[in-house]
């Protein structure tokens, strides 16, 4: 078989791509004729057949193929009317022109730091205390039980049976007035933060405020449902009251058991002002409790919205306790903004997925989740004391600020560390991935230069073993 093309030199790479249809030929009677139009629409698709390559006859194809002419015949239809071929009468078929050669392969976008000799970039819990023994246990007990009416389309807000146990969860561990009838499940924070973004623009807001430094992704969430973020500062005991009074928003996120990523706790009296101020506004303040969990040198401060349930949108993940790739939190709402979150998760994606919430929800009842927080407390507390130990011996002076409690620590070295920027040119340099405090404020500021190096490292994810070589390397880039 020697397909041929318009006066163009292309017929060795025609002649090789019809190697691609020798399989189909060779395929069972019943799927043959499927492999055959598989096999030449992939030929077609990758490039191996150009547009305007000119195909055998029918006739001839079926002879170097040993398959009926039938069969060929159907699979130049099927593909013509599907656009891949085009034929005329008496003309021939041919490669048409509307397909264009597949891209490159699919690349992952997910953040990590590839090649890293020491990673402590923060944010990422020890994915290797994955329960995956108990969550197997479940994941078979609630394939074995689970109704098949429950496979439908769900409640938007959640399976009762999960927000009834979130609910139970939630008011023992973080102190949160919980009705499972405010519980919405969610596929994380983000995913709340963007639900509640939309509920303020449907009511003619259009700004929040967002800690100062705090996390950087909620300006793009924010502006995602059409909400500007307005940057506030954070002091010592939380976000300032003047500048949040100054700022004339009436929403504010905030991190109040552990501000993400200066690490304090916010006051008591600053919890107070700041539920007064949303009184006062008629305001909402938005509390992402993620790392509430984890306090290591005494029980967890409670949960802000224990305070004014009618004022404050409670979220919560098990990305720092499980797995982020899991995409499962929720959200509690005051009742006058139920409505509105809930009707905008229904037109988002119609519910979470039933069978993740039935297998999480069997995993709560079971006390399983109780012991994966109880592990990944023992953990992470040793974790941050080989941590705040190494860098003791390998950068003496350094100072660690922020309570001692969830995955990362700020970290100040001394002058003579600095500047800032030559520092971490340093470090990269030497393979060790970190994050500087100035890289967390709104917008984003330049290196610290007179003021010695801050840090912010992560440590949940980093095996013990690791942590004293990963800082070691860190001070000998640094003094090199």
């Amino acid at each position: 078989m020697r397909p041929t093309r318009n006066a163009d030199p292309g017929e060795g790479a025609a002649s090789a791509a019809w190697e691609l249809l020798l399989p189909a030929a060779s395929a069972p009677a019943r799927t043959r004729g499927r492999s055959l139009q598989a096999a030449l629409r992939e030929a077609v698709r990758s490039g191996r057949l150009a547009p305007g390559t000119r195909l055998p006859s029918s006739r001839d194809l079926a002879t170097d193929l040993g398959v009926s002419r039938g069969l060929v015949t159907e699979a130049y239809e099927q593909l013509t009317a599907e656009g891949y071929l085009r034929s005329g009468r008496g003309s021939g078929t041919w490669v048409g022109a509307a397909v264009r050669a597949a891209g490159p392969r699919a690349h992952d976008l997910a953040p990590r730091s590839p090649g890293a000799r020491a990673d402590f970039v923060p944010g990422t819990p020890d994915l290797a205390l994955f329960p995956r023994a108990a969550w197997t246990a479940a994941h078979r007990g609630v394939l074995a039980d689970l109704p098949h009416q429950e496979l439908g389309y769900p409640d938007p807000r959640g399976l009762p049976r999960l927000r009834t146990a979130l609910a139970e969860l939630l008011a023992r561990r973080r102190g949160v007035v919980a009705d499972p009838e405010r519980i919405v499940v969610v596929s994380g924070v983000a995913q709340a933060t963007t639900l509640l973004g939309f509920a303020l623009h449907a009511r003619g807001v259009r700004t929040v405020g967002v800690e100062d430094p705090g996390s950087p992704q909620h300006d793009a969430l924010y502006a995602s449902a059409g909400v500007t973020a307005v940057p506030l500062p954070v002091d010592d005991e939380g976000v300032a009251p003047e500048p949040l009074r100054a700022s004339g928003v009436r929403a504010v996120v905030t991190t109040p058991a552990h501000q993400f990523p200066t690490g304090i706790a916010y006051s008591a009296r600053r919890r107070a002002e700041l539920l007064d101020w949303a009184r006062s506004v008629d305001g909402i303040v938005l509390e992402d409790d993620y790392d509430g969990d984890f306090r290591y040198d005494r029980a967890p401060v409670g949960a802000l919205q224990g305070l004014d349930p009618d004022h404050v949108v409670y979220t919560g993940s098990v990305s720092k306790s499980l797995a982020p790739g899991l995409r499962l939190g929720w959200m509690l709402v005051p009742e006058s903004w139920a409505e509105e979150v809930v009707e905008r998760k229904r037109t988002m994606d119609l519910g979470h997925p039933s069978l993740d919430q039935a297998l999480f929800a069997r995993f709560l009842e079971r006390g399983d989740y109780d012991r994966q927080l109880r592990r990944c407390q023992r953990a992470y507390r040793d974790r941050r004391d080989a941590l705040v130990a190494a860098l003791e011996a390998h950068f003496p002076g350094s100072q660690v600020s922020g309570i001692a409690a969830g995955l990362h620590v700020i970290a100040t070295l001394p002058q003579r560390y600095g500047p800032e920027e030559r520092f971490l040119a340093r470090v990269t340099a030497a393979g060790v991935a970190v994050r500087p405090l100035s890289a967390y404020a709104h917008p984003p500021a330049a290196p610290e230069t007179a003021d010695g190096v801050r840090l912010v490292l992560g440590y949940a994810h980093v095996p013990p073993s690791r942590i004293a070589e990963g800082v070691r390397l860190m001070a000998e880039a640094a003094t090199g």
